[in-house]
């Protein structure tokens, strides 16, 4: 059954923007051309939403937030970038998320059912995974990465081409000038690793022994001593046991910024 789209009339919508059924579009607000919004989504007032921007199903985008503004880039020309945005996000107050430039990917793509709290920035060139939660005033600079069911404490600030490995989680006020390898928490400035994010891998499902094995790759990464690559094969030599690992592993081989210390 087809829903209506229910645009109020105080709201500006280009001809050439694509609406799903049952979208919702608030006063004030203004989508451009060359904008896909898919089915159920929910955009509050005072809402900009620029062109080349697709925004999945089911997603929530409350009031003065910018979606899809130029990159905050000194050599952008106007050139044609876009942003990606998935299903079931919730966007809320003031969030700014900026399209990719031609010297990165071209596009910043954020994935599904995540929580942007008011005022995170997502700069250009970024990739979020999904389930990610961004407490207030959390800020990415360009060409970040950042893996599934990563939480960032308010404040938290990522340095440009870092990346943030799934399971992790930061501390309010966190500065990441370096990678911040998987299920790691991290807080202060600078970011420094302080153990495995236990409470969240429980709530996630992971066994009391899966949690014991993490822990000690973690001892293996920061407190052993050893080289990266030396740990890396350590940590191979456990994989039959703890296949959740791997994620340690591929992070740790293809880090070039290096990690958190």
């Amino acid at each position: 059954m087809t829903r209506a789209v229910k645009i109020h009339p105080q709201a500006v919508v280009d001809e050439g923007a694509k609406l799903g059924d049952g979208v919702e579009v608030g006063p004030f607000s203004i989508i451009e051309k060359d904008v896909t919004i898919g089915p159920d989504t929910w955009i509050g007032p005072h809402v900009v939403v620029r062109s080349n921007t697709t925004i999945g199903a089911q997603n929530r985008i409350y009031q003065f937030s910018s979606i899809g503004e130029d990159p905050q880039f000194a050599g952008f020309r106007d050139e044609v970038t876009y942003l990606e945005i998935g299903d079931r996000n919730v966007i809320r107050e003031y969030c700014t998320l900026n399209r990719g430039t031609p010297v990165g990917h071209g596009v910043t793509r954020i994935g599904s059912d995540n929580f942007l709290m008011a005022y995170v920035h997502v700069a250009h060139d970024c990739v979020l995974g999904d389930h990610v939660i961004f407490a207030n005033c959390a800020s990415l600079a360009g060409h970040v990465e950042v893996g599934d069911y990563v939480i960032m404490g308010g404040f938290t600030l990522v340095h440009q081409f870092c990346r943030v490995g799934a399971h992790s989680i930061t501390g309010i006020g966190s500065v990441c000038l370096k990678d911040v390898p998987p299920y790691v928490v991290a807080a202060g400035n600078t970011a420094s690793p302080f153990g495995i994010n236990v409470k969240g891998l429980k709530r996630r499902g992971f066994s009391v022994e899966k949690i014991q094995t993490l822990k000690w790759a973690y001892r293996q990464i920061f407190r052993s001593g050893l080289d990266l690559r030396t740990v890396v094969a350590r940590l191979e030599e456990k994989l039959d046991e703890c296949a959740e690992i791997q994620l340690f592993i591929d992070f740790l081989s293809s880090s070039k910024r290096g990690i958190i210390r």
